[in-house]
């Protein structure tokens, strides 16, 4: 009995763990229907909950949206666990405490609160290791941070997952996931 009773806990933690992935991945994909400006400019914007206007955003923003749809305010995650855990999180920017208007537009700051709060997975060539609902972060030119979510959709030639994410022609569904160097995988679910 206790082993039937193990196996359908892992069943039913299962299918939550892929009813959350694919519902970022929907999220993440109806995303793409709205118009949107790359704009990285700084912008106040209330706390928690806040946005930058619906037509602007950054490569973050996709990630945000998508889980704000799902209910997750990442701005306030990640706010509250740099208010705790300030040092752990990149100097890059010289501040001296958090700034909710901008803190979880960064792609360094989410891929510490990712690894923190997530969990961190290898990053491999291999295209079948990145599953619906992933996080992936890439370095373009070696010198460019950015970040997408893995879709359940998939390439023309049905090897990888789409990739929604906003290198500057908006929110997008591409096949770019080996386009640039990916230096992070995560997975986040809540």
């Amino acid at each position: 009995m206790k082993t039937l009773l193990s196996f359908l806990l892992i069943g039913i933690l299962s299918f939550n763990s892929t009813t959350f992935s694919k519902k970022l991945s929907d999220a993440a994909l109806e995303l793409t229907k709205d118009k949107v400006t790359y704009d990285p400019s700084y912008v106040s914007i209330k706390y928690p909950n806040g946005d930058v206007p619906k037509d602007k955003g950054v490569c973050t923003d996709v990630i945000i949206r998508a889980y704000r749809k799902l209910g997750v305010d990442l701005q306030k995650e990640v706010h509250e666990d740099m208010k705790k855990n300030f040092s752990l999180y990149p100097k890059k920017w010289g501040l001296k405490k958090t700034d909710t208007n901008i803190d979880h537009r960064r792609v360094p700051n989410l891929e510490v609160f990712f690894e923190r709060k997530g969990e961190k997975l290898t990053v491999t060539k291999n295209a079948s290791d990145y599953k619906t609902g992933d996080i992936v972060t890439w370095m373009i030119g070696d010198k460019l941070p950015h970040i997408g979510i893995v879709t359940h959709k998939k390439s023309t030639d049905g090897k990888r997952n789409l990739i929604v994410h906003n290198v500057g022609g908006g929110q997008v569904l591409e096949d770019c996931l080996f386009s640039y160097t990916i230096v992070g995988h995560f997975r986040y679910e809540k």
